[in-house]
């Protein structure tokens, strides 16, 4: 009696490997990863701009220098891998996962560093990060149920501010300046903690607007199936 042949294992259907190589490391992707990558160099250089870890003043303002520089341009290719991705039609799943995950990222470790260096109070931190995980959170559920919850003039004025803020806090020192609006000796720290504080007031703004859009679309949704 001849034996049974074992039943061949069927494979699960799926994309080619090729197909996802290329839908993971396309141009916005990698300009993504670039901005995650950047995060250590941005606290190393943090770090560094306190005169006491540098050894002395010129230094900690080179390191200052590469920070805020390191940060602008993160924070450049924020606007420049969802250009690209709409654009060159590259968008995809892993594309919209890391991009807000690499913002959140790079302003978190900004802000715990500038906490750490004491340039900025940690309850205006920590609201701000409640903030951006309450959000985030949201978004997430919305997803799950099947709608967007995009985002309004409110959150685009607090991504503006923040930035702003940041480059000041992370400048921080006196300098003169002759720059268009700005000319004369600019306390940037200043500068950067008053952007940072009205970033705060359109973050409020933002996610009461954020929870108002949720919950109106979902009673929607709600509605209509109960309708059904």
């Amino acid at each position: 009696m001849a034996e049974a042949k074992p039943a061949k294992k069927r494979r699960r259907p799926g994309r080619p490997k090729s197909a996802l190589r290329e839908e993971i490391f396309n141009l916005p992707n990698i300009l993504t990863m670039g901005r995650v990558a950047a995060i250590p160099l941005v606290m190393w250089q943090m770090e560094l701009s306190d005169p006491c870890a540098a050894g002395g003043q010129w230094l900690a303002l080179r390191a200052a220098f590469w920070a805020t520089t390191l940060f602008a341009v993160a924070s450049i290719t924020d606007f420049l891998d969802g250009w690209l991705a709409r654009n060159l039609n590259l968008q995809s799943a892993f594309g919209k996962f890391l991009d807000p995950l690499a913002d959140k990222l790079l302003v978190l470790a900004c802000l715990v560093e500038l906490v750490h260096l004491g340039r900025t109070p940690a309850w205006m931190a920590i609201l701000l990060l409640s903030r951006e995980v309450a959000i985030t959170g949201l978004r997430a559920i919305a997803a799950d149920e099947g709608f967007d919850v995009p985002s309004d003039r409110w959150g685009k004025w607090k991504t503006a501010l923040q930035m702003v803020g940041l480059v000041g806090l992370l400048i921080h020192f006196e300098l003169h300046t002759d720059f268009i609006v700005l000319s004369g000796t600019v306390d940037y720290h200043k500068v950067g903690a008053l952007m940072l504080t009205l970033s705060m007031v359109f973050s409020v703004g933002s996610a009461a607007g954020y929870l108002g859009n949720f919950f109106g679309q979902a009673f929607k949704r709600r509605t209509a199936k109960v309708a059904a």
